[in-house]
């Protein structure tokens, strides 16, 4: 049994997805195993996946989603599956390998030094090759400021589409039910898991979160990501806020997963 599985969300990819990249690499790491999932993609996406993991069961599954459901969902129903086999930490990586996988290993390590959570995080720095266009550096930025304000957390890049987590009772919880946003699911996942975590008494996210410096990143033409979305994004961080700032909807958002306050028991709402 492989310790890591990793989530790869597919829309409409039959063309970018470098399949031959995946089983290589699972080929050489033999702790990492790829969960992809078709979102109700319109090409040929579904097969591939399908073909793909019926000659690798080892190292690889597909789950088809009957329609396009949206990458937040793709990704819960990813997790789910992974809860399913058994995976001890599980992430989710964008399939376009904006992120390369050899930093897959590197997360791991930090998960297995006592961490619960790694965020890539794509900071221009010297050594490191970041490519982005100013445009979405900068509108990124800004977005980055709101959410480190929304969530009271110090953190960069809530993004960026590499992240790996420990499995846990927060994390089950976190993902038990569909989120309430679609652009910035990953704003709602950090949010979710830093409520469940504090309700549980696990380590908070100075302690148990890591930022990972990526050492590259490419923006890979053909992404699904349009300007218009950093306006619906800033929309959608309006909506968290009510869950995250109102002492009466932060009480009500968080009895929906019905925590027992100081257990890591968490069960789906009914």
């Amino acid at each position: 049994m492989r310790k890591t599985a990793i989530v790869v969300p597919c829309y409409n990819e039959q063309k970018r997805l470098k399949t031959g990249e995946f089983l290589t690499f699972a080929s050489r790491e033999k702790d990492i195993f790829f969960i992809f999932v078709n979102d109700g993609s319109t090409d040929g996406t579904g097969r591939v996946l399908k073909e793909l993991a019926k000659a690798n069961p080892v190292c690889a599954a597909s789950v088809e989603l009957a329609k396009n459901a949206g990458k937040a969902e793709a990704v819960r129903q990813g997790f789910l599956k992974a809860f399913e086999l058994g995976y001890e930490y599980v992430g989710f990586w964008d399939a376009d390998l904006a992120t390369p996988l050899e930093c897959i290993p590197e997360f791991v390590s930090i998960i297995d030094s006592g961490k619960d959570v790694v965020l890539g995080s794509r900071v221009k720095l010297l050594g490191r090759k970041i490519q982005r266009r100013a445009a979405r550096h900068y509108l990124g930025r800004l977005f980055a400021t709101l959410v480190s304000v929304l969530l009271k957390i110090p953190v960069y890049d809530t993004q960026c589409g590499a992240k790996l987590f420990r499995r846990t009772a927060s994390l089950e919880a976190a993902m038990s039910r569909p989120f309430s946003v679609k652009w910035t699911f990953d704003v709602e996942l950090l949010g979710r898991l830093s409520l469940l975590d504090e309700a549980s008494g696990r380590p908070g996210c100075q302690e148990a979160w890591v930022e990972f410096p990526l050492p590259s990143w490419e923006e890979v033409r053909g992404s699904k990501v349009k300007s218009a979305d950093f306006m619906r994004s800033g929309l959608e961080l309006l909506k968290l806020m009510s869950f995250f700032y109102s002492g009466f909807m932060r009480k009500r958002y968080l009895k929906s997963f019905q925590v027992k306050s100081g257990k890591s028991v968490f069960t789906k709402a009914v």
